[in-house]
């Protein structure tokens, strides 16, 4: 498996992922502007095939924001998504960036552990963050 930046003709199989793994994902044209508007945007290619992705953004100097990561249901618990995670936090260190956040459903038990064995810790609240009013926790690492 090899981990490498998003191309353009990637967002056809990264949609894919979006839709079977998210309630409210996001369209099409929001990955391509997010991504032309200059976020980290990396997936997983096993055997010529993207089977994951994530999308990150520094907003401040010192502060950065995953935005969405996703992987095929067919390579989850694969490491695929921790290979992604520690590419995506590597990129950070390397712009200096001190702090991590992130937004997670508070019902999504399974990626709040994944987080959690990521190094990222639970900080706060925020109520009726998603579309359907589902809560969100804000997790981070510092």
């Amino acid at each position: 498996m090899i981990i490498r930046e998003f191309k353009r003709s990637d967002v056809k199989r990264v949609l894919e992922i979006e839709t079977a793994s998210f309630r409210d994902p996001y369209p099409a044209n929001i990955l391509v502007d997010i991504y032309n508007l200059g976020a980290g945007f990396l997936v997983a290619q096993e055997n010529n095939r993207v089977v994951g992705y994530i999308i990150f953004w520094i907003k401040f100097e010192e502060e950065g924001h995953i935005i969405s990561i996703a992987v095929d249901k067919n390579y989850r618990r694969m490491e695929v998504g921790s290979r992604l995670v520690e590419k995506s936090l590597n990129i950070f260190k390397k712009y200096n960036v001190k702090s991590i956040k992130l937004e997670v459903r508070m019902g999504n038990k399974g990626a709040r552990k994944f987080y959690s064995k990521m190094g990222f810790k639970e900080e706060k609240v925020v109520e009726n963050y998603y579309e359907d009013n589902e809560d969100a926790i804000i997790m981070s690492q510092n």
